[in-house]
């Protein structure tokens, strides 16, 4: 019978899956409109393909053969965040201008890239160091990797504060934040695993600091069109 400690972690770690789900879902609508107009407009794909890369290196990190024991919940959330953005990052290809193929070439080249970068990250924590030595570097370039991520959102934030307008930084999108981030923190904790709960301890306090800028400024915003094309 499972102790409470595991239905616990397990409990966190499957919340935290949920509410990132949400998360990769919060592009739909972004390609809804590029399909629909055949066009990536002025959308950029260099997020999703940040988003990528960090999604395969801490489902690296989430593998047995990495972590001791595995951090199944890790991978299994990151295995889904890899296919969203690899759906995402084909879409942006497929539709990008026909007129010009330099937004193909960098997008795919820049792919390729990423692609070398995770193999060597991989190979080299398999090939030079034995277990305990691959969790720490996989561990430290997967937290890094993390907290920039939520970390990105801080331009958003200042354009928010400076134009008083929230229709940059939609709620949903930052109450799942805070909420996947308040999940991933307890199942680490739990798992006093301080690679997953350090970086998402600081994605709790923007998560937190994006909601009460939008409790605050949701007030004085009258809504409308948008003012300015958002880039995705």
């Amino acid at each position: 019978m499972s102790s409470l400690y595991d239905v616990s972690c397990f409990a966190a770690g499957l919340a935290g899956n949920i509410f990132a789900l949400a998360l990769f879902l919060s592009p739909v609508p972004t390609f809804k409109r590029v399909v629909k107009a055949k066009s990536t407009e002025r959308f950029d794909g260099l997020p999703y393909l940040l988003s990528l890369l960090n999604c395969c290196i801490c489902l690296w990190y989430g593998l047995p053969w990495v972590s001791d024991g595995g951090r199944a919940l890790v991978a299994t959330v990151n295995g889904t965040g890899a296919l969203f953005q690899l759906a995402y990052i084909s879409l942006f290809v497929f539709y990008a201008d026909s007129r010009r193929t330099r937004p193909q070439l960098k997008i795919v080249g820049l792919l390729v890239l990423e692609a070398f970068v995770f193999a060597v990250i991989a190979h080299a924590s398999i090939a030079f160091l034995d277990q305990p030595a691959r969790q720490l570097f996989v561990g430290i370039v997967s937290m890094a990797s993390l907290i920039s991520m939520f970390a990105s959102p801080l331009a958003v934030m200042g354009l928010v504060i400076r134009t008083e307008c929230v229709e940059f930084m939609p709620f949903y999108l930052s109450l799942s934040t805070f909420l996947m981030s308040a999940s991933f923190a307890m199942y680490g904790l739990l798992l006093r695993d301080f690679f997953i709960y350090l970086p998402n301890v600081i994605g709790v306090i923007l998560g937190a600091m994006q909601l009460v800028l939008d409790a605050y400024y949701s007030r004085k915003w009258k809504g409308g069109e948008p003012s300015a094309p958002l880039l995705a």
